[in-house]
């Protein structure tokens, strides 16, 4: 996990809740931080959404013609059931995400799909979106350290099926178009991807695994503490983690699929299946920036293997760009309105005023 997001988490978490805990009044030089912290977040993610749609003649081409396709019929219904199916791509996150947070405390589906949706927003401006751990764990109430955990084990879960479909996806095309005549290359390829997949596997079903390595490498132990919770979940959640991450990358492929058809793609099933998992795999893999950074990594990889299938560059790269505007860009700018009311430091309802907590109670928070 990278050190950005320990830090990001620990500020969120331990060191804000402590010193709250120790001094229950709030400051008003405080106050004015948190207003100004988010009315940041919020600028920024609006001149973000701004230059990515118009700040470049590539993005706001394929913005307009997914506009104009919509409003004159021409490839009106794949797109509109693309569009139809954003609620459900993100409802099915907030789904595996509440099944994750109500092991923690009592929590509704309502709050979790709004955690799901300040994580959104919050990620959009931070590296390799890390704000998404700080936008979930935010809006519990208690076990907040415990939550990253539970954010990561949701996240990994999602990786851990885009790389069983992604490694399928590019084994077809190293099969297909670069490993021809070479019968023990390709052998030895299958034989890897077996073995990466039984890897990434491995830490979801035997997470106590990966906490002895974190434990066992010095640089990464104090990372084990954040990651602790994942034993306590169940194989049967588990289970759900990874069936509800598959739905969701099910939702994904299917929108991909629809705004490649709008845009005049004709790939055909079974190759451009192995497509579209190639370009999720290739896109999960690269660190970013943000997520706007994410837009040239997807569409780089789309057009590449499409381009294998004869597939020519504008359709593919509309489609693409597309995709990232229905299912990132909007849902990001509607998770503004949650962000401008998070409650960052929580009051408790039962607390003695001019009482201040214990080592042990501040913990927990």
């Amino acid at each position: 996990m990278p050190t950005s997001t320990a830090l990001l988490v620990a500020f969120l978490t331990t060191g804000n809740l402590q010193n709250y805990a120790q001094n229950p009044e709030r400051p008003t030089r405080r106050g004015w931080l948190v207003v100004a912290g988010k009315l940041l977040v919020t600028l920024l993610t609006l001149g973000l959404l701004w230059h990515s749609v118009f700040g470049d003649v590539a993005t706001a081409a394929a913005w307009r013609g997914l506009l104009t396709s919509t409003l004159t019929g021409e490839g009106r219904t794949p797109v509109l059931l693309a569009l139809a199916l954003v609620p459900v791509n993100w409802g099915v996150e907030a789904w595996k995400w509440w099944r994750l947070a109500r092991h923690l405390e009592p929590v509704s589906f309502r709050r979790s799909f709004r955690a799901v949706l300040v994580g959104l927003t919050l990620g959009f401006v931070t590296p390799n979106r890390v704000g998404d751990y700080a936008g979930r764990i935010i809006e519990l109430k208690s076990r907040r350290l415990d939550a990253l955990g539970a954010v990561f084990l949701g996240r990994y879960g999602q990786l851990v099926v885009t790389v069983l479909a992604g490694t399928a996806g590019l084994a077809y095309f190293l099969l297909a178009f670069y490993l021809r005549g070479y019968p023990a290359t390709r052998l030895g390829m299958v034989v890897a991807a077996i073995l990466v997949n039984a890897g990434v596997l491995l830490p979801l079903y035997r997470s106590r695994l990966l906490l002895a390595v974190l434990l066992a490498v010095p640089p990464l132990r104090r990372f084990r503490r954040y990651l602790a919770v994942m034993p306590t979940y169940s194989t049967q959640a588990i289970h759900w983690v990874l069936a509800l991450s598959g739905l969701r990358y099910g939702v994904f492929c299917v929108q991909f699929g629809l705004l490649l058809k709008a845009y005049g793609a004709h790939a055909p099933l079974g190759p451009g299946a192995a497509a579209i998992a190639g370009t999720f795999l290739m896109k999960s893999l690269v660190p970013s920036l943000n997520a706007l950074a994410d837009v040239g990594v997807r569409e780089l990889s789309a057009t590449h293997l499409f381009g294998l299938l004869g597939e020519p560059v504008l359709p593919v790269l509309s489609a693409s760009l597309s995709l990232w505007v229905l299912n990132i860009a909007l849902p990001s700018a509607a998770g503004l309105g949650f962000v401008l009311r998070l409650k960052l430091f929580r009051k408790h309802k039962d607390r003695q005023p001019k009482r201040a907590a214990s080592p042990e109670t501040a913990a927990t928070l």
